[in-house]
C-alpha cells in the first residue's frame, strides 16, 4: 500500500566564502555524487533541481545559500540517507569548513503523497521552526512528529 503522507525537508547553509571560491571546491565537487546517491536511495521521492542541476539560493536573492529541498517516503528513509550514507556523512562532517553556523538550518513537515513543496512554503517552515520551535507544522529530527495518518 502506498503511503498517504510523505516527509518534506529543507536544509539551508550559508557559504563562508563566495560560491566558486577554491575553499568550496570539495563541497561543489561532491554535489553531483551526493545527489545521485540520494536519488538512488530507498524512499527517495523528489528533489528540487535548479538550472545547474543543484538547488541554490537565487530564489531567495541570496547567492551565498545552498538549499536542499526534497521529499521522502518516511522520516526513517530520510534519516538513513542523511546519517548512514558514508559519502553524505563525510560531506556533513566538513560543513564547518564551508558554511557558517545557522540557528535553524533544517525543517521537516508532512505533505500529502504525490505533492511537492515549493520554496516559499519551505522557507515558511524554517521561519516557523525558528519562531515556535518544533510543532506538528514544522519540526526536526530531534523532535519528530508522526504523520497525520498516524
Amino acid at each position: 500500500m502506498t503511503a498517504r503522507w510523505h516527509i518534506a525537508q529543507i536544509n539551508v547553509a550559508r557559504f563562508r566564502e563566495p560560491r566558486g571560491s577554491p575553499v568550496n571546491a570539495d563541497f561543489e565537487a561532491a554535489l553531483d555524487q551526493v545527489n545521485a546517491l540520494a536519488e538512488a536511495a530507498p524512499g527517495f521521492v523528489w528533489r528540487m533541481v535548479g538550472e545547474a542541476g543543484n538547488a541554490d539560493g537565487s530564489v531567495f536573492d541570496d547567492p551565498s545559500l545552498a538549499i536542499n529541498l526534497s521529499v521522502w517516503e518516511s522520516i526513517e528513509h530520510l534519516s538513513a540517507f542523511a546519517y548512514r550514507n558514508v559519502v553524505h556523512r563525510g560531506v556533513m562532517r566538513r560543513r564547518r569548513d564551508w558554511f557558517v553556523e545557522m540557528p535553524v538550518y533544517l525543517a521537516l513537515w508532512w505533505i500529502p503523497a504525490g505533492t511537492t513543496p515549493g520554496l516559499i512554503d519551505a522557507k515558511t517552515k524554517l521561519d516557523l521552526l525558528a519562531r515556535d520551535g518544533p510543532t506538528v507544522a514544522a519540526f526536526d529530527f530531534k523532535m519528530p512528529f508522526p504523520s497525520p495518518a498516524a
